[in-house]
């Protein structure tokens, strides 16, 4: 036995004996453990630490030395060491202190800076001495050590008996574990007939809230394993409940195992692990065909990409919309060939269909996908009228329909199970309230009441049923008679006729009805776009138009553009000399084929804001001097000019053609401009000396 000495500071303070195991379970069936450790009271009287400053610490029992996170006891341990309070900290074993030696090592450091002594059934070791830090720190390192192992051998063991398809798991709802601990359905057929309801509804409506809005509609309820008791019950469909019977691969006859992982949280201030649902392909094993299965894997797997899918155009909010007045046909329709995403409707000067995929990604190039709708939407129109005539769409129409009336026998089905089942509930409650002694009041009045609640419940899903099968049969519709057939298809035919008298919502409501979506796609040539037309069914249509170049929107070619249009206007250029050379240079303006004397006006005009200069085109340096050169050489503002203009202290000549003031060039003029800016004069009139000129 190891024992360092104990100095009479270690006896004035107090001896802390923690005491922790590391799971509940242990707690209850592992007694001799704890009696061991509160042994350690008797250790510390031998060491000579009189009873009263003998504490002992068992907080901390059921929690695991893995971490710090959750010991309280541990942690005000560590306090009163920091205060200097404790003499010595005793433990039966080192690795009730800790399993870990980025939490051990720190409690060295602790001991050795207060003088406190760290004991074991071993014996007493001084945390500043070499020797004792030396022994210390290899317990650590051996519990630490220990820990790892043993998670390691029982990681294998459970892993090779998973890996045989023999480890016992918690069952969804809808399986049973036999005695021999084969999986079997659950024998209720009325969790069977809604489980399977779910799927074949989530195939045929393809997303999560639409099969909780159907099952709602008609009043369905689905099956949740009972926590409490051993058995199912029925609760309201919701989102959540729908979502977990699509996302486990259980339904599908599969022996899963790992499909999560538990991570250690970041946040000192979130106690314990979190789970993680890791991606099919690090799942640790997967045994298909195991036992029955609700769905076979293949369907599994085409559910899995439907909700990856419906998650990425729920986060891209990629929503037609409600069809609106806009000159824009393909509003809310339109997506980019580039990233899936759909493509934003604007109305400057004309409608246009944009995505800033491009911009995003930092094309160098290309910021937008842009598009006129005057180039795309008359392709789709004629296409649309192509298919609104075409009779098939009456053939699918009847196919929809025989789809429909397998679904409403489901549906009648499932709820029949739902109406046995609560017959029954009404039998049993029944049953009970007569098995009931009448004298025992308490009793009779709340089995009454059960008895009550039970009738209750099944008048109001017997109405519910009898609602919706009158419904149903309201809403049936035989097959198409030949006459409407005619009908449908002449309608089909006047359609381009009757297209120009209906508003943009009409038609926009029109076309939704047969396109799902319109996906557009600039080809290399920059010049050729790609629209793909994606009919409601799946089928789908592919037009090539001609269209505009780009717009050119990247920093170097902007820059490059008003460096070219302030030259040129410095040189004396007039807007349409200046659109027509750099449109021989290769400059174009927004979803045209040349640069607009628009584009260079807007230039000119933002560039001279800027730079406080008149970047218009200057007249010749002969003749009539302008507003510009006279406010230039007097080292006066332009607005100086103009203001004794329209107060009318200076009156000058406009030039008939450009409308401009016209002051003569005399060797005086500039001089008497200067002394009526000074006051010194009070009016000029120059008109006389320029029609004398």
């Amino acid at each position: 036995m190891n024992s360092a000495p104990i100095l009479p500071s270690h006896l004035r303070r107090k001896a802390v004996i923690y005491i922790r195991q590391s799971t509940g379970h242990q707690v209850i069936t592992n007694q001799e453990s704890q009696r061991m450790q509160r042994d350690m009271k008797e250790h510390a009287l031998r060491l000579g630490w009189p009873e009263s400053l003998i504490e002992i610490v068992e907080a901390d029992t059921g929690t695991s030395a893995q971490s710090t996170v959750g010991r309280t006891g541990y942690k005000n341990l560590l306090s009163e060491l920091a205060m200097g309070e404790i003499g010595i900290v005793l433990s039966y074993e080192s690795t009730r202190l800790s399993r870990n030696c980025s939490d051990w090592y720190p409690l060295l450091d602790l001991c050795t800076l207060n003088q406190c002594l760290i004991g074991d059934r071993d014996g007493v070791y001084d945390p500043s001495t070499s020797n004792g830090r030396l022994l210390l720190g290899m317990k650590g390192i051996v519990s630490e050590l220990e820990l790892h192992t043993l998670r390691g051998r029982l990681n294998a063991g459970i892993d090779n008996k998973a890996r045989r398809g023999e480890l016992v798991m918690r069952l969804p709802v809808g399986y049973v574990h036999l005695d021999d601990g084969t999986i079997v359905k659950d024998p209720d057929l009325q969790v069977q007939e809604c489980i399977s309801l779910v799927f074949r509804t989530f195939l045929d409506l393809r997303t999560c809230p639409k099969v909780v809005h159907h099952l709602r509609k008609h009043g369905l309820m689905l099956p949740a394993r009972s926590h409490t008791e051993n058995r199912c019950r029925f609760e309201t469909p919701t989102a959540h409940s729908v979502m977990a019977l699509l996302r486990n691969p259980t339904y599908s006859g599969a022996y899963v195992f790992g499909r999560t992982r538990s991570v250690k949280r970041t946040d000192p201030t979130l106690p314990g692990f979190q789970c993680q649902r890791l991606p099919e392909e690090q799942w640790r094993v997967v045994i298909k065909a195991h036992f029955a299965g609700y769905i076979d894997w293949d369907t599994f797997q085409l559910i899995q990409s439907i909700l990856a899918k419906n998650y990425a155009h729920h986060r891209r909010r990629e929503s037609p919309g409600v069809a609106r007045e806009g000159i824009a046909l393909l509003a809310g329709l339109c997506y980019c060939g580039c990233c899936g995403r759909q493509m934003t409707t604007g109305y400057a000067n004309n409608a246009y269909y944009r995505c800033r995929c491009l911009r995003d990604e930092g094309d160098p190039v290309v910021h937008y996908q842009s598009f006129r709708s005057r180039n795309i939407d008359p392709t789709v129109q004629k296409a649309f009228f192509f298919a609104a005539i075409s009779p098939v769409e009456l053939n699918l129409y009847e196919a929809a329909y025989r789809r429909t009336q397998a679904e409403q026998q489901e549906v009648c089905a499932a709820q029949e199970r739902q109406l046995q089942r609560l017959r029954y509930e009404v039998n049993r409650a029944r049953r009970q309230y007569d098995q009931a002694d009448p004298e025992n009041r308490l009793v009779t009045q709340e089995l009454e009441r059960r008895w009550e609640e039970s009738l209750r419940s099944l008048a109001e899903a017997e109405q519910r049923v009898e609602q919706d099968q009158r419904q149903m049969r309201t809403e049936a519709l035989r097959s198409i008679p030949p006459e409407l057939r005619a009908q449908f298809t002449s309608v089909g035919q006047a359609l381009p006729t009757l297209w120009p008298q209906l508003s943009m919502s009409t038609r926009k409501q029109l076309l939704r009805c047969l396109i799902e979506k319109v996906v557009l796609q600039r080809q290399e040539s920059e010049e050729e776009l790609l629209v793909r037309i994606i009919w409601r069914g799946g089928a789908f249509t592919e037009k090539r138009l001609t269209i505009p170049p780009p717009v050119r929107r990247s920093k170097w070619d902007q820059a490059t553009l008003v460096d070219r249009v302030t030259v040129l206007v410095e040189q004396g250029h007039s807007d349409q000399q200046i659109a027509q050379q750099m449109t021989a240079e290769g400059f174009r303006s927004v979803g045209v084929s040349q640069l607009k004397p628009s584009t260079v006006a807007r230039i000119r005009t933002e560039q001279g804001r800027a730079f406080g200069r008149d970047l218009r085109p200057q007249p010749p340096t002969t003749g009539p001097l302008t507003i510009g050169r006279v406010a230039a050489q007097l080292g006066l503002h332009r607005l100086r000019i103009y203001h004794l203009i329209y107060r009318g202290l200076l009156k000058l000549r406009r030039d008939p053609q450009t409308n401009a003031y016209l002051i003569p060039d005399t060797p005086n003029t500039l001089e008497l401009i200067r002394q009526l800016h000074a006051g010194q004069i009070h009016e000029l009139d120059l008109t006389m000396e320029h029609q004398d000129a």
